[in-house]
């Protein structure tokens, strides 16, 4: 099929974090040129996307102001599950489709966790530095406890929750989770109990984190969250970073209300090289990279540059964020540019 000619224009926001070329031969077969661009400020993703058709976003801001200065703007395109970089009811309200992907990375993060949960209560990283440096000692491990019969909570049991309770249960693990959404026969399938949040924080060994970045969850693992857990307890979060709060965990970590955490995700990232929490040994972090395999960022790129194509083509995207704007919607007026 030969490619329309160019007259729509789309930009890529973050093409240091994903080099959009599976995402330009898709829009080069709807008549679409894409720009890369590398937006980390509000005047550098205005500047970029003011005339855009369609936005394609990893980590920029799309703020109120940005969303107010787009003039063409059909489509905002996230990478990913998460739109928390995007003010929906500011594009909604101007008639711009937001659209993400929602199935994305449900094993990979899942992995990323299980061996964040595996890996940390059992010392390895602690264990691998000290053999790096000389050091031949196991009891420098202690103390370690059994997994099987220990009990993980689970904070949100959405799609990558879930095939984290899969993959835990073959551990022996006895499994919570607390959702204020779920009813508890929606998860009967599940070797899962869903508890209240107080439950959860009381009885959990290792506590792992799953949830959307939204305005009930922001700083929900606050100083008195982390005072309920147990002195054992670890906490991982593979979420959001701002769903725990920096400096309440890193007091945590230092004081001994925890034993020690898995941290894919923090408040800001990267951090402060002299963030007090990098200079903990009870800590194991990765850099916000759980969702990453190859195969996994191919999809990504692809239905991200398919939801694109579609509002260009005149149709809404597989998946769309804000429904509400379907009768508002800047597409159903804008014709092809000249």
């Amino acid at each position: 099929m030969a490619a329309k000619p160019l007259s729509w224009n789309a930009v890529s926001t973050d093409s240091h974090l994903f080099p959009p070329h599976l995402e330009r031969e898709i829009l080069a077969a709807v008549g679409c040129d894409l720009v890369e661009a590398v937006c980390r400020t509000e005047e550098e993703t205005i500047a970029a996307c003011r005339d855009a058709h369609a936005i394609l976003d990893t980590a920029a801001k799309i703020t109120a102001r940005v969303i107010a200065e787009m003039k063409e703007a059909l489509v905002i395109c996230r990478y990913g599950v998460g739109f928390d970089t995007v003010d929906i009811p500011a594009a909604t309200a101007r008639g711009i489709i937001v659209a993400n992907v929602p199935d994305f990375c449900f094993d990979q993060v899942a992995d990323t966790a299980m061996s964040l949960i595996l890996s940390v209560p059992r010392k390895v990283h602690l264990l691998n530095a000290k053999v790096h440096q000389g050091i031949w000692n196991k009891d420098l491990a202690r103390p370690v406890h059994n997994f099987r019969g220990a009990t993980l909570g689970l904070f949100a049991f959405g799609n990558i929750a879930r095939n984290v309770c899969r993959k835990a249960a073959a551990f022996g693990l006895r499994i919570l989770a607390t959702d204020p959404h779920l009813a508890p026969e929606s998860v009967k399938d599940y070797p899962v109990t869903l508890v209240d949040f107080d439950t959860l924080l009381c009885e959990s060994d290792f506590l792992s984190v799953h949830a959307p970045l939204t305005e009930e969850t922001r700083h929900r693992f606050d100083e008195a969250a982390f005072r309920r857990m147990k002195p054992t307890a670890y906490f991982f979060n593979l979420g959001r970073g701002p769903i725990h709060h920096q400096r309440a965990l890193t007091r945590a970590l230092q004081e001994g209300w925890i034993a020690g955490a898995g941290l894919d995700v923090l408040e800001k990232e990267p951090p402060d090289p002299d963030d007090p929490v990098l200079r903990l040994d009870n800590v194991v972090f990765t850099p916000h990279y759980a969702s990453y395999t190859e195969e996994s960022y191919r999809e990504l790129q692809i239905k991200t540059g398919q939801n694109a194509a579609a509002v260009l083509s005149g149709e809404f995207p597989k998946y769309l964020v804000n429904p509400e704007v379907k009768a508002t919607a800047r597409m159903l007026v804008r014709r092809r540019p000249a």
